[in-house]
């Protein structure tokens, strides 16, 4: 699989060379072309958007072409790619020749907001600062407005990558966050308790702010918000792809691996074969394997990863391996996290990844005929799992995240979760869990215990509500009408606000013969959503109801 990280580096390039100006016709022959590529060759990702919905999207442009300036062409273009929304993906829309411009800013999305963790010499003033607007709007509004611009493949995938695309100034002005295109951005911060704004200048054109993992690289030009007197693990030896050390307190072996590639100095059989040696023959209780940084490479390399946790039994156990998963676990190292998914008993630890379990991945790169600006459309598919588990994300057992403050502390909440885990009163699998208990009568632990899991943030990236609901229609089609009714009046019990809870409870009441429950509750799914498709869906049944009731 094509190395997400060199994909992302090609579609991101700044290049000075000379800028060619082409004349409206020839960027409308572009789009045509694209258009036409991608009916041609690459219909199969129509998966996420239609073909009407493109077709649509590029006559609208088509038309707007001749009042654009050029950079509004290539982001329009540029938004009609990421529609398709598979992070391999892309257009390389800052590809020479047609350099952007970058704020000297390195922003990064923390569970308390957007705050700028690193910063040219310049602009230290701002280093570490809470970014509250861009231009006329606040960091919520303008995060809002560049959504569109990005392959995002789920929201993680804009957590990671987001920030990177809002410090770009035709981005910026393409989505209407600043009024005109300049070289000089405001932005409002919070910083000491204080609120204050600055205009910005960009860096020269076409250069850009020197990143590794999202993080900015730190040099005599460019500073870092981190407190560097110390170094957590998952920042260590970032000139090596992989390294791992042993936490004597805990009798952890701690591995960070940052890209499926083998290092220059050691590969990954052989790296690994030492890690499980040194498992074997030495007082390890734990393996923390972290990949939060990691942004894929070859899926090939992943078998020696996977059979030996295997082959390590002392290790294969719930509570005794963890893997730390995030925002830029993406491409080959989602196929990694499903294998060990699949095979290995492996608790995941931290943020959602940012593929799709099941995703279009390797890309081949089209260069449009007249501004050669390539586009990367996807081609290869990559199921590591059954149709049915697909997801946008792979979802982690313990959700925790970070704060500004912990990052600049150098406080690792992540990998402190893993090592102070205490299996007594953890769920791994949540909906196994409440199946067995209402399989074995225990109603009484089921209402008690399940709500209380519902509000445990450690559970908040398990979608209750909605695997209840399956789990309500599986019995409805297996004409368990009783039970059914049980799980869907439990779900608008936990999700009283849900309008889908209660059109599936009158659902249920329907199948069951009891037409008045069935009214009563399609009735309150229309109040709860009047103009939304739910509400739509009640209306309709209810117009069925009816005219069995007339005939």
């Amino acid at each position: 699989m094509r190395n997400f990280i060199f994909l992302l580096a090609m579609a991101m390039t700044l290049n000075v060379s000379a800028q060619e100006v082409l004349s409206a016709k020839e960027w409308q022959e572009d789009l045509k072309f694209l258009q036409q590529t991608v009916h041609k060759d690459y219909s199969f990702l129509f998966k996420k958007t239609t073909k009407a919905d493109f077709d649509t999207a590029v006559e609208k442009l088509y038309k707007e072409i001749p009042k654009l300036e050029q950079h509004e062409i290539i982001i329009g273009m540029a938004k009609l790619v990421s529609s398709f929304k598979y992070g391999h993906t892309v257009l390389g829309f800052r590809y020479s020749p047609y350099p952007f411009h970058q704020l000297p800013l390195n922003l990064y999305w923390f569970n308390d907001g957007l705050f700028v963790q690193g910063a040219h010499k310049d602009q230290a003033d701002v280093l570490g600062a809470k970014v509250t607007g861009i231009g006329k709007m606040t960091t919520e509004e303008a995060l809002k407005a560049i959504y569109p611009v990005i392959p995002s493949e789920n929201d993680q995938f804009f957590k990671a990558y987001g920030p990177l695309y809002i410090t770009v100034a035709e981005v910026l002005h393409a989505q209407g966050v600043i009024d005109k295109l300049s070289t000089e951005v405001e932005l409002s911060f919070e910083k000491d308790g204080k609120s204050f704004k600055k205009v910005i200048s960009t860096l020269p054109k076409g250069e850009r702010v020197p990143t590794q993992y999202s993080l900015v690289q730190t040099d005599d030009n460019w500073l870092e918000a981190r407190n560097q007197d110390v170094t957590p693990n998952y920042l260590k030896n970032l000139d090596k792809i992989y390294y791992f050390e042993y936490l004597p307190e805990s009798k952890t072996v701690y591995v960070r691996q940052s890209q499926i590639q083998d290092d220059p100095s050691e590969d990954i059989p052989t790296f690994y074969a030492k890690v499980f040696d040194f498992i074997e023959n030495n007082d390890v209780e734990k393996m923390v394997i972290d990949v939060r940084l990691n942004g894929g490479g070859n899926n090939y390399k992943n078998k020696p990863v996977v059979t030996g946790i295997i082959e390590t039994e002392k290790i294969n156990e719930v509570g005794k391996l963890f893997v730390i998963i995030g925002r830029r676990t993406f491409s080959a190292c989602q196929n990694l996290i499903n294998e060990l998914d699949n095979y290995t008993n492996a608790v995941f630890i931290g943020e959602p990844s940012s593929e799709n379990i099941n995703f279009y991945g390797d890309n081949r790169r089209v260069d449009l005929p007249n501004s050669k600006i390539p586009a990367y459309l996807s081609f290869a598919w990559w199921q590591d799992k059954p149709q049915w588990e697909g997801a946008e994300w792979t979802a982690p057992h313990l959700a925790v995240d970070m704060s500004y403050e912990e990052y600049q502390t150098n406080k690792d909440p992540v990998l402190e979760v893993a090592l102070s885990f205490d299996d007594s009163d953890f769920v791994l699998d949540p909906m196994e869990y409440m199946t067995n208990l209402f399989m074995a009568g225990e109603i009484e632990r089921l209402t008690t215990e399940v709500p209380e899991m519902v509000r445990d943030p450690k559970y908040k990236f398990f979608d209750f509500e909605s695997n209840l609901n399956a789990a309500g229609y599986n019995l409805l089609s297996s004409s368990q009408m009783e039970e059914a009714i049980f799980v869907f009046d439990f779900n608008t019990k936990l999700f009283p606000d849900s309008p889908n809870c209660w059109d599936s409870l009158a659902e249920g009441y329907w199948k069951a013969g009891n037409l008045e429950k069935a009214k009563e509750y399609y009735n309150k799914a229309i109040e709860m959503d009047p103009n939304g498709p739910t509400g739509q869906n009640a209306k309709d049944m209810l117009a069925q109801i009816n005219s069995q009731g007339n005939d």
